[in-house]
């Protein structure tokens, strides 16, 4: 006879609370790059691609580690992987400060982004602690924890300009390593593992957990968090590079305007939880792909002078984004994909609720792998094209390219059930 284990509302609040605050920290130092890169580019002098890979190597072991991170958590529990995952990086953190060449900065990099690994841990022990029913509305609310983001954006700059770069990393550094100690210690070992535990059963083999990757939906989920989170960590990044050069703004005004972006793409993931618990992950995975094609058509067009044949001769004309247009559309565009993101891992406990770790590992990580490859694509298109909206141009391409392919993929699944539509799938 199988056991159950009742779970408190004090428990389940103290397990949301702290899991999200750990992941708003680690999050934060994530994104660290994307304020110090700057001063880094400067100092050594990179081209635009250089940037682009130094800000984007985090992301690739975040994005890496996810897969084997979500199974350590669901054998071990997120009590201690947690912990152990924020000492780890606020060490490679510190010791980045050490570094002097482009080549090895590349190298810590690939230490502080373990950082990025925070998330599917987070999720793989915050779902445990709540009903499939109040799952979405759960990890919505842990999903916030990306405003550690707008907290480097909005910190940072201000960091580095009394305490230079070296000292915001140290203080990154200690921050994350006393919330890896808080979290042990206030933290409860999640009652899945402690019933896998009394029971004297380790769980699913590696192979049992690793089993639903085979499927194609997962892969499909995937590919939404490519954009949804991918592109979102890649802004949050690009943004304020992109602010100093085709604006010319301060870097600390760059910083706050590009915080702007990850603030709304931070607080209303919660929002899009709540939402596809309500109507279904679907609607808002629709709403957010459509959203962000027109967002997207108007940030990518580059501006220009233009001559028109009028009545009495040539008429010149100036189009251009004005700052404000720009820094309101990424606010909006932050929004939409906030809630695609909780709508994308609202999927995986329904779907997959005793696989989490191992799905949630693989769609965060080809999520993150966005967040990897699209800076490196910025830098290389803004080298190769001198147009600073051709970033844009290419997340317009990619969004329009997945959701054709996400609609002939639910048309096929509708046609296999009989015309009903499913509203999680």
């Amino acid at each position: 006879m199988q056991k159950t284990v009742e779970i408190s509302n004090t428990d389940k609040n103290r397990a949301l609370g702290l899991s999200t605050f750990a992941f708003t920290i680690s999050f934060a130092v994530w994104t660290i790059f994307s304020i110090i890169g700057v001063s880094i580019q400067q100092e050594l002098g990179l081209s635009d691609t250089q940037f682009g890979f130094l800000v984007a190597t985090p992301v690739l072991t975040g994005s890496i580690s996810r897969l084997f991170l979500g199974i350590w958590t669901e054998k071990f529990g997120g009590r201690i992987v947690f912990p152990l995952q924020m000492l780890v990086t606020s060490v490679a953190v510190w010791l980045l400060t050490s570094v002097h060449t482009y080549e090895m900065f590349l190298v810590a990099a690939l230490g502080l982004g373990f950082a990025g690994g925070s998330f599917i841990i987070g999720v793989s022990y915050v779902s445990r602690w709540f009903e499939p029913k109040n799952q979405g509305t759960a990890l919505g609310i842990f999903g916030v924890g990306n405003v550690g983001a707008a907290v480097t954006n909005f910190a940072a700059p201000f960091l580095v300009l009394a305490l230079g770069w070296e000292g915001t990393a140290r203080i990154y550094a200690v921050v994350l390593a006393v919330t890896a100690v808080l979290f042990f210690i206030y933290a409860k070992t999640d009652p899945k593992h402690d019933l896998r535990q009394s029971t004297d059963n380790d769980g699913m083999s590696l192979v049992e957990q690793l089993a639903p990757l085979k499927n194609a939906q997962v892969w499909r989920f995937g590919v939404y968090y490519f954009f949804v989170f991918g592109a979102f960590v890649a802004l949050a990044s690009f943004l304020p590079r992109y602010y100093v050069g085709a604006y010319g703004l301060s870097l600390t005004t760059a910083g706050v305007l590009a915080g702007l972006y990850s603030l709304p793409g931070s607080i209303f993931r919660a929002v899009g939880g709540w939402i596809s618990d309500k109507w279904g992950a679907r609607f808002v995975i629709y709403f957010t792909f459509i959203a962000s094609l027109a967002l997207l058509f108007v940030m990518a067009f580059p501006g220009g002078s233009f001559q028109a044949s009028g009545i009495t001769g040539p008429i010149e004309f100036e189009i251009a984004t004005s700052l404000f247009l720009f820094v309101t559309l990424t606010i909006f565009l932050g929004f939409v994909m906030s809630l695609g993101s909780a709508a994308v891992f609202k999927h995986i406990p329904v779907y997959y609720p005793q696989h989490v770790g191992a799905v949630g590992g693989l769609v965060g990580m080809i999520g993150g792998l966005g967040g990897f490859f699209l800076p490196i694509a910025f830098g290389y298109l803004l080298d190769i094209t001198g147009i600073w909206t051709a970033p844009f141009m290419l997340l317009f391409f990619l969004v329009a390219v997945t959701v054709i392919w996400m609609h002939l993929a639910i048309v096929k699944m509708t046609s296999h059930s009989d015309g009903i539509l499913i509203s999680q799938g």
